[in-house]
């Protein structure tokens, strides 16, 4: 699970969303996979920041990056308007895979934790090696494993 309490090692990249109507239940409060949604669109934009786009790294090199694993920690709901702040940090690299960390906030509110393992895959669907470009512009910021 994720560790709601500890403390960063790494800048956050931050990405607001709004809610709207469609994210939400009935009653005004946002369904739970919606989190993964708004989680997946930081990933996506963490990329964008880093001069890395998706469609590239899939016609040029032949690799796509997946979602392996994730833990979600729900602890308040979002409703109706609220503006998030979808926090993601990268907590450690390895050859062919991404550990980050996500935190969905409403002002200095906790809502959602995430812990998102990203796998890298070839066209044959197979674990490759991050691409040399990606490596680079994650740099230090991103811990490395042995």
């Amino acid at each position: 699970m994720p560790d709601i309490g500890a403390v960063p090692t790494t800048p956050a990249h931050v990405f607001h969303t709004r809610v709207y109507w469609e994210d939400t239940d009935g009653g005004g409060i946002v369904y739970h996979a919606n989190y993964l949604r708004f989680a997946e669109r930081a990933r996506t934009e963490l990329l964008r920041s880093l001069d890395i786009e998706q469609t590239a790294l899939r016609d040029r090199e032949g690799l796509v990056l997946v979602v392996r694993r994730c833990t979600v920690d729900f602890l308040k709901p979002a409703r109706l308007d609220d503006l998030l702040a979808v926090e993601t940090r990268l907590a450690k690299g390895g050859r062919a895979s991404l550990m980050l960390d996500q935190r969905i906030r409403r002002d200095d509110t906790p809502l959602v934790a995430l812990s998102v393992t990203i796998a890298c895959i070839n066209d044959a669907g197979h674990p490759a090696r991050l691409p040399a470009s990606l490596r680079a512009a994650l740099g230090a910021a991103t811990p490395q494993t042995a």
